[in-house]
């Protein structure tokens, strides 16, 4: 159980570390390096969370393009990967579209979760954060 607060500046860079996909932490992780000032486990677990959720992101928006491309090939299938690509990537709200929009409203939500102090739970990132991050 942790039981340390983090400190103010902590929970704004974890935020931002969300917000920005991960590049305000590894501006603070290179900061850090140079400083040689260790993390505290709180800040370490935020911004590796927001690092390995954006790597993760890239990486499947990798393989599920290769996945539309090639399945864009057979016949019958591409008409049905268009109409699944189209209705994920059409406006919906305020120009965005519904992938972007829950895309969006997690990272908000993770942010809130840091600015409130507290460590947030995505099942198997998680744990895999917390099983490698130093205390």
């Amino acid at each position: 159980m942790r039981h340390d607060t983090p400190y103010t500046i902590e929970k704004l860079v974890a935020a931002f570390s969300y917000l920005t996909m991960g590049m305000a932490g590894f501006i603070w992780l290179i900061i850090g390096l140079f400083t040689k000032a260790g993390l505290r486990p709180f800040l370490q677990y935020h911004i590796f969370q927001s690092i390995f959720i954006s790597l993760a992101f890239a990486v499947l928006s990798i393989l599920i393009g290769w996945v539309s491309n090639l399945l864009s090939i057979i016949p019958f299938i591409n008409k049905v990967v268009a109409q699944i690509t189209f209705l994920l990537n059409m406006p919906l709200i305020f120009d965005y579209s519904l992938l972007q929009t829950v895309i969006y409203v997690f990272l908000i939500y993770l942010a809130i979760t840091s600015l409130m102090g507290k460590y947030s739970y995505i099942p198997w990132v998680s744990d895999i954060i917390d099983q490698n991050i130093s205390r």
